[in-house]
């Protein structure tokens, strides 16, 4: 960013973009996780990591930085189980004496770590969604949820930050761009505090190395109260979204 040249590129179309960050920041991990774990077996092809080196990539073109985060999820038997959400530019707009950055992390059966749960004030219905890549069927989604308030932000860790943060009580997206890196290790650090995300028709996600990239059927998480938004979303959206 110090440069002025982001290297950014078109992945697969219109706001799928990718920037020099992304790149780098990929192959430091995997190098991390392979000088960290040289002797790992995997038995049956079981455990799967998925990696997200910039979660937000458009945010991040933009100076948006706080609503930037890496992820890198853990999965077994096709199961999220672990996850890690960091933040790099956390504080960034706080002044020179603030830490910058902070990692959010979880694990099934232990619980998440590196930040405040709370939930979103009773009784208010606050959607957090897409900042950068609504549609009609995204807006329309939401419209039938009634909110109180619409919170567009960029990243799907960044969004469920939004809900183990009480920020939002909802983070909806009726669209079919989320894919398993996005939403790997937010499920792990969600679940671990007793939330739970689906895909609109109300199926768990899966994570085995076979399964489709895309969350091509959306993605409806909350902190609390699952099954109220779950009644809501229409029937057209159902349809329109195909798992």
């Amino acid at each position: 960013m110090a440069t002025g040249d982001l290297g950014i590129v078109e992945k697969t179309g219109a706001n799928d973009l990718q920037t020099k960050a992304d790149r780098l920041v990929q192959m430091s991990i995997c190098a991390s996780l392979a000088r960290k774990f040289p002797k790992v077996t995997i038995i049956g092809e079981e455990l799967v990591i998925w990696v997200d080196p910039l979660d937000g990539t458009k945010e991040y073109t933009e100076g948006l930085l706080d609503h930037v985060t890496v992820l890198i999820g853990i999965a077994y038997g096709g199961k999220a189980i672990a996850g890690v959400i960091n933040q790099p530019y956390y504080n960034y707009e706080a002044g020179v004496n603030t830490v910058l950055g902070r990692t959010i992390w979880g694990v099934l059966g232990i619980g998440a770590f590196g930040f405040q749960l709370t939930e979103a004030p009773a009784g208010k219905h606050i959607i957090v969604t897409t900042r950068s890549h609504s549609s009609t069927l995204v807006n329309d989604c939401i419209s039938a949820l009634n909110p109180d308030h619409v919170i567009r932000v960029g990243g799907a860790g960044n969004k469920i930050i939004q809900l183990i943060e009480g920020k939002a009580s909802a983070y909806v997206f009726a669209s079919p761009g989320c894919k398993k890196w996005d939403t790997c290790a937010p499920e792990a650090i969600l679940h671990a505090v007793g939330g739970k995300i689906t895909d609109m028709h109300g199926n768990p996600f899966q994570y085995n190395k076979e399964v489709k990239h895309m969350n091509s059927a959306g993605v409806l998480a909350t902190l609390r109260n699952y099954d109220y938004y779950a009644s809501l979303i229409p029937n057209t959206v159902k349809q329109s979204l195909v798992p």
